[in-house]
């Protein structure tokens, strides 16, 4: 391993000694709690996961909190409203996936739930099914109800791998690109004896100071 790649490891592993540590758990604890709710707290997490999309996950998390119930109750144009109000950058094409989701809302536990426990395969039924999901939002998604081996692989994610030397900067992020990018998180975790989930945690504070969901 190279020097730099040591860093990173010895980095995390510092964190997982301090507070960070307490931050990082509490928060996998309360995706936790969210996978165990009801079906209008699932779909809101959903929704949340929509607006992450080319967007900041910190004021996606503060327009989940203002539209609150509305995520299932407005119509299309009111809630492409809302989110115009609010600050978002695309209102109209998010309302809209957003309420063609609801379609899903009832019965996303149980189809989930189906696959018994295969996050692969969890993770591609979304992207087949919930239009706006990617493989990152899809990711965030089952991250944020409870599920722990998938990896959220955004710009911060990226520049962090770029910056100790484990990847070099892709020019896109293919499906393919992504599946590999997501093996390297996956070694890397598993030295440091964390789930992608809990990495996951630990690479945005490194970069942002941040831990967030």
């Amino acid at each position: 391993m190279m020097a730099n790649q040591k860093a990173l490891h010895t980095t995390v592993a510092c964190l997982q000694n301090g507070n960070v540590k307490r931050l990082v758990e509490r928060r996998m604890l309360e995706f936790e709690a969210v996978g165990r709710s009801s079906p209008q707290r699932i779909f809101s997490e959903l929704c949340f996961c929509i607006l992450t999309a080319n967007f900041t996950a910190w004021r996606a998390i503060a327009i989940q909190r203002k539209v609150g119930g509305g995520f299932s109750t407005l119509s299309e144009s009111g809630l492409a409203r809302k989110l115009r109000t609010l600050g978002y950058r695309f209102p109209n094409t998010r309302a809209g996936y957003i309420v063609e989701a609801r379609k899903h809302k009832n019965s996303l536990k149980k189809t989930l739930s189906s696959y018994g426990g295969d996050e692969n395969a969890m993770r591609d039924w979304l992207v087949k099914h919930v239009k706006g999901l990617g493989l990152k939002e899809a990711s965030h998604f089952l991250r944020n109800i409870g599920f722990k081996n998938q990896a959220i692989i955004d710009f911060h994610i990226v520049d962090v791998l770029v910056k100790y030397g484990f990847i070099r900067r892709p020019k896109t992020l293919s499906r393919k690109k992504y599946l590999a990018i997501e093996k390297v998180l996956a070694g890397i975790a598993g030295l440091l004896g964390l789930s992608l989930a809990e990495l996951d945690l630990y690479l945005w504070y490194c970069e942002t100071g941040q831990v967030l969901k």
